[in-house]
């Protein structure tokens, strides 16, 4: 079974989002397309700026930092703002995505004509915290979906036993199948402290307690970013010293673009320590973070996945591709050749395992 361990679903991205209300959403679609690294355009002549105009950036961790730039999702893909009468745009997404929602029937579309199975639906704030419309999403495709349930970080400390019981109703009773849990979201709301802390102990029993496993998506909070990296690293580590039980997921990959060195990506040795714990798994999303820099077939990264293969297993590693925002790189077909067809030096079980076993264990698919 082939399946994508890492892709979307998301409602109109003009409504709530599962938010209270669309201002409060728009905030944290604006402050997660200031800092990503997709380039700012001038509608008029289509020439490369900068994003300055839709946050200091110097705090461009934190939703307070935005500024007031008339900032809006448009379509096509594109998101748009001005900045003393002049307009700029990012395209985030490929220019398909029209309407700026992606239904399950879209994605399922594309399982079809790709060969995909099955896929995971993942989660982040700026494609909504609605556990309820990813939930529909699994409901109504329920042997080709199944999703993740978000709780939103920057909550957990201020109400343990709301989060406790939100995330227990999304997988009793919407049947979401795991956890996905970002922290750079504490720091837009000043919650700058470890996640791994006395605030969270209660909401990380409950999440043992339930059985799911960990979707970590591991970024920098801070600068400097390489620094700030590797402490969530450490702190990720101890995590799982306490929670030894857990399946967890490092998500997107091990920040590759963060460690690119020429034509190669060359890791610190820290990294490698997470996965001396069984339960720690890896998603492998190249095209998603290098599209920009290397063109497809990507030879650049055949190194570094016969790393992973060697020092973590085939066994605990997972593909994915963060469709459908991967489109703007490459198509969802070129995503599944390149690990069919590229990647030669993996055995058929290697491949097998990458490109679905080692998810379905997690899953129990």
């Amino acid at each position: 079974m082939l399946i994508d361990s890492h892709a979307y679903c998301f409602p109109s991205l003009h409504g709530y989002g599962g938010f209270s209300n669309h201002e409060t959403f728009l905030r944290h679609i604006q402050q997660a397309i200031a800092v990503h690294f997709q380039p700012s355009i001038r509608f008029s002549d289509l020439s490369v700026a900068d994003s300055s105009g839709l946050i200091e950036m110097d705090h461009s961790d934190r939703l307070d930092s935005i500024k007031d730039s008339n900032f809006r999702v448009s379509s096509h893909g594109r998101f748009e703002w001005d900045v003393q009468g002049i307009s700029y745009f990012k395209q985030y997404f490929p220019p398909s995505i029209v309407d700026m929602v992606y239904p399950p029937e879209n994605l399922v579309s594309e399982m079809d004509y790709a060969g995909v199975d099955m896929a995971l639906l993942h989660r982040t704030p700026y494609l909504g915290i609605g556990n309820e419309f990813i939930g529909d999403c699994v409901q109504k495709h329920p042997d080709r979906l199944k999703g993740l349930a978000h709780i939103e970080e920057w909550l957990i400390q201020k109400d343990p036993s709301g989060a406790i019981d939100k995330l227990t109703h999304a997988v009793e009773s919407l049947g979401l199948s795991g956890v996905q849990f970002l922290p750079p979201q504490l720091n837009l709301y000043g919650q700058k402290g470890p996640w791994n802390g006395s605030g969270f102990r209660a909401y990380w029993d409950a999440v043992r307690d339930l059985g799911i496993p960990v979707f970590f998506s591991i970024k920098q909070r801070v600068e400097p970013q390489i620094q700030s990296y590797l402490k969530e690293i450490k702190t990720l580590i101890h995590w799982m010293e306490r929670y030894p039980e857990v399946d967890v997921v490092v998500t997107h990959g091990l920040n590759w673009r963060m460690f690119v060195e020429g034509d190669a990506i060359v890791l610190p040795r820290i990294v490698w320590e997470v996965f001396k714990n069984p339960r720690a798994h890896l998603q492998f999303l190249f095209p998603i973070g290098l599209g920009s820099i290397w063109e497809y077939p990507m030879t650049e990264v055949k190194a570094v996945i016969e790393e992973c293969v060697t020092k973590i297993g085939a066994d605990r590693l997972m593909w994915g591709t963060d469709m459908p925002i991967v489109m703007r790189s490459w198509t969802y077909e070129q995503n599944v050749r390149f690990m069919q067809k590229s990647c030669d030096f993996l055995s058929d079980d290697e491949r097998d395992m990458i490109m679905g076993g080692t998810i379905g264990q997690i899953l129990k698919i």
